[in-house]
């Protein structure tokens, strides 16, 4: 039941709800927190749950899937508690269990699989939502490009192991989107996305990972992930964090952002982390990378499809503009007519 969290029909998602509901009552006691209220947060790499108390403010409870092993949930917390030391820095933070253990294994009672809980202490702050103005977006930038540059200073203890976002791992994105596909585009379609696939990864194997481009980064930092605490963004979510280019980080934050909001967060990135010289190009190819890995992501998600279709004139015409090795980052892009 736990494997992958996979849930192929609404009956799997309610039997799996229900198991990870008595895993938090399991849970709960043996981090010694007074609850009050528990609420279900989602369902996706992890299942997560937000932990109300009545005197210690609010916790996020997680359920790691499989994917993740016990020694690299372990590295996520060290990075985060030496982050957490650094002045003007506020993340997610472990919570040790009343053993001093911060990660406990929760074992199935309806087969041999088990899986990792954790408890970090609650980022406060709300979602920018429909509030994306061009301060806050330009504050977002500044604040990815400050953790960038704090997480070069961190020095990995021995052990230390996060996962690496580059050629291999898009190799695995890539092989899962060819067993999904056809869920949610043609034939045709699909030979546009290998043949820019094979383009992305001719182009990371030319790319230098010197200290200047290549580092420990979030993963995964889009809007979702970040809270305001009054205008102050806060990252959350760092359940994807590891190794890979810094431009990659940044494609992840602009997929969801106008070509105008674009310029804007690069300009607060800017604003804290020098960008190299012609990073332009480097980036629209990792934004392409982002992209098909997040349809990767979702498409194996029959809930998700019907959206996935919806999404692909524009997703083909970006991949056509970056088979023809034309700028389209900053350019309003007219949608492709699929066949």
């Amino acid at each position: 039941m736990f494997e992958a969290f996979r849930c192929d029909t609404d009956e799997d998602r309610r039997l799996l709800l229900k198991q990870a509901r008595s895993i938090v009552m399991w849970a709960l006691p043996q981090y010694g927190l007074d609850w009050t209220a528990i609420s279900y947060i989602g369902l996706s790499d992890n299942i997560t749950y937000k932990i109300g108390t009545a005197s210690s403010g609010s916790y996020l409870l997680r359920m790691h899937g499989r994917w993740m092993s016990y020694a690299e949930i372990q590295s996520e917390l060290m990075l985060l508690q030496a982050l957490n030391r650094v002045e003007g820095l506020t993340m997610p933070e472990g919570v040790a269990s009343i053993a001093g253990t911060y990660i406990l294994k929760a074992d199935s009672e309806e087969d041999a699989s088990s899986l990792w809980v954790t408890v970090t202490r609650w980022v406060e702050g709300e979602h920018a939502g429909g509030q994306m103005t061009d301060q806050r977006i330009f504050d977002m930038g500044a604040m990815m490009g400050a953790l960038h540059i704090t997480a070069a200073g961190f020095v990995p203890p021995a052990g230390f192991i996060r996962p690496v976002w580059g050629e291999q791992s898009f190799k695995r994105e890539i092989d899962k989107l060819g067993r999904y596909y056809s869920g949610f585009v043609s034939e045709t379609g699909w030979k546009t996305y290998q043949l820019a696939a094979a383009k992305i990864l001719s182009e990371l194997e030319s790319m230098e990972a010197n200290e200047d481009q290549y580092g420990l980064i979030h993963g995964d930092l889009h809007s979702g992930n970040v809270v305001f605490a009054g205008e102050q963004p806060y990252p959350i979510d760092f359940g994807r964090c590891g190794y890979g280019y810094y431009l990659y980080d940044l494609a992840a934050a602009l997929l969801e952002l106008s070509p105008g909001q674009r310029k804007r967060f690069i300009e607060g990135y800017a604003s804290r982390k020098k960008l190299e010289s012609g990073y332009v190009r480097r980036l629209e190819c990792f934004f392409i990378m982002i992209m098909i890995g997040n349809y990767s992501h979702h498409a194996s998600n029959p809930a998700e499809v019907p959206g996935l279709r919806e999404q692909q004139p524009y997703s083909q015409a970006y991949l056509r503009e970056y088979l023809k090795s034309a700028p389209f980052l900053f350019e309003v892009i007219e949608p492709e007519e699929v066949k």
